[in-house]
């Protein structure tokens, strides 16, 4: 079997819409929707401290709207999400993201400095272009 060392940074989605634990569900489906993501990095001064799915939004959508409304992006993010490096090799990352059943992951620059988010959309693109130079 072939094994592709490629960075994952190479196909990272830089710079991504991010939002604040403040956020209600409401101004996270509308980021989701204006921007076309179904991942979310929550940020606190600077730095990833969760990611919010679609998924997670779907099920906090289903309170009623008076507890919708008490709720914030704080409330349903997945804290401490899985972060890599942007020279982790892409095949390590995907083995990864499988074996936690996970649709993304935090990559920071060597330098430990945000650089993106990595999903399963970007897996594919990934594949999409390597199976196509072989």
């Amino acid at each position: 079997m072939k094994k592709w060392h490629l960075p994952v940074g190479e196909y990272t989605t830089a710079n991504p819409v991010t939002t604040t634990e403040e956020r209600s569900i409401d101004e996270l489906r509308r980021l989701m929707q204006q921007y076309g993501v179904r991942h979310l990095p929550i940020r606190r001064a600077g730095a990833v401290v969760g990611v919010v799915s679609e998924r997670d939004l779907r099920v906090a959508e289903g309170l009623s709207s008076e507890h919708r409304i008490q709720v914030s992006a704080g409330d349903i993010m997945a804290t401490d999400p899985v972060t890599v490096k942007a020279s982790t090799p892409l095949d390590e990352v995907a083995r990864t993201m499988s074996g936690r059943k996970i649709g993304s992951v935090i990559v920071n620059r060597d330098d430990d400095e945000f650089l993106g988010i990595f999903t399963l959309t970007d897996a594919l693109s990934a594949l999409i272009e390597i199976s196509g130079q072989g």
